[in-house]
């Protein structure tokens, strides 16, 4: 009897050994691979979407933070002069950014007609903010209005309609892979301010996986990093589980922000990230990403003159993909759920050229000269 009791835990160890295959260490978490088909896509459509759709103002300064209009509540208590002068000329100076919640409507928002936009651009895989800086959750989250006090996600709240599952089913439906952008802080988030150890622990790790468990991304683009190392973000242990047990394991791809010490750093199971950007170097898988303006979230300020012409879209995919990387290419939806025509009028344009050269595109690896 000792002998079979000593069997059956034997086999339980090396049953718990083989499947933590990735332990929660760099080391070990590098010897996965970014599954193939990030190489092979080589175009994605990311998208900001969020409770910064209602004001959507940001002054416009090529290659400047300042031009992105999904930043807008951070820098009014920072006393950024254009933000604070357009809000309190259009909204008052008493007027809080948690009362921009009831104008987020998205009563004209139609996934399946975004989603064939999507397919048209020739697209492989699209990138939805579930969570951007702000907190604002796009699908059911319990931990956003338990810890925020209030409905603060789009299916409690004013939508009240899962924008990020519907989407995701539109997107899988024409054949293109989900993911996700995800904020690991939230700036005024009332526990991130009081205790940022019980924020990652109580309120961050269970949404995200959360959020995975419940719409299986193929793809994670984390951020809001930098005011944490990954030993504080609890980073290694959250993708030991993402790479292991998670309904994903096999076939999520992750970028490199897990900390302020990450960036570039983990290659190996990590794809490197710029935006706005010259891009990077072969020697390490790598996607850029940059609206078709001057900012990520919708920015009403932008004029025809701030957007990039079809021709120079064309001419960045092709740029990247010569470089080895991936263009993630992201559009800006107004707050009652449309994508800007000329945002659809750029992505189809694209898609039409990618009918004919595609081949040069899609599964192609960086040039090298001779």
């Amino acid at each position: 009897m000792k002998k079979f009791a000593s069997l059956i835990v034997f086999f339980s160890i090396c049953f718990s050994a083989s499947a933590q295959q990735y332990q929660a260490n760099w080391a070990s978490l590098n010897k996965r691979k970014i599954p193939a088909w990030f190489h092979q896509d080589k175009f994605g459509i990311f998208i900001h979407w969020g409770l910064y759709a209602v004001p959507s103002y940001a002054p416009v300064i090529p290659n400047s933070g300042y031009s992105y209009a999904e930043w807008y509540w951070y820098r009014l208590p920072e006393k950024q002069k254009d933000f604070v002068a357009f809000h309190d000329k259009n909204y008052g100076s008493n007027f809080t950014y948690q009362q921009f919640e009831p104008m987020f409507k998205a009563e004209m928002f139609n996934p399946t007609q975004w989603a064939d936009v999507f397919k048209r651009s020739g697209a492989k895989y699209v990138v939805l903010t579930s969570k951007h800086h702000e907190g604002y959750c796009l699908w059911n989250s319990a931990e956003a209005d338990q810890n925020w006090g209030r409905p603060w996600n789009a299916v409690t709240g004013t939508p009240k309609r899962d924008l990020l599952g519907d989407l995701t089913n539109a997107v899988r439906d024409k054949g293109l892979k989900m993911g996700y952008y995800y904020s690991l802080y939230e700036w005024f988030n009332p526990l991130w301010q009081q205790d940022k150890k019980a924020f990652v622990s109580k309120h961050m790790i269970p949404q995200f996986k959360d959020l995975v468990t419940k719409y299986k991304p193929s793809i994670i683009f984390s951020d809001g990093e930098w005011e944490l190392s990954d030993t504080a973000w609890q980073s290694p242990q959250l993708l030991s589980w993402l790479f292991n047990e998670s309904p994903v394991a096999k076939d999520v791809v992750v970028n490199d922000r897990w900390g302020n010490n990450t960036r570039g750093v983990n290659t190996g199971c990590t794809y490197a990230t710029s935006e706005y950007g010259a891009g990077m170097d072969a020697k390490q898988v790598w996607e850029e990403s940059q609206g078709i303006g001057h900012s990520y979230g919708y920015n009403r300020n932008e004029t025809l003159d701030d957007y990039k012409t079809s021709h120079d879209l064309v001419l960045m995919l092709a740029d990247i993909v010569s470089r080895g990387g991936n263009l993630l290419l992201d559009i800006g939806p107004t707050a009652d759920g449309r994508i800007p025509v000329i945002m659809q009028q750029r992505l189809i344009d694209i898609g039409d050229w990618l009918k004919i050269n595609g081949e040069a595109i899609y599964g192609i690896k960086a040039y090298k000269q001779s």
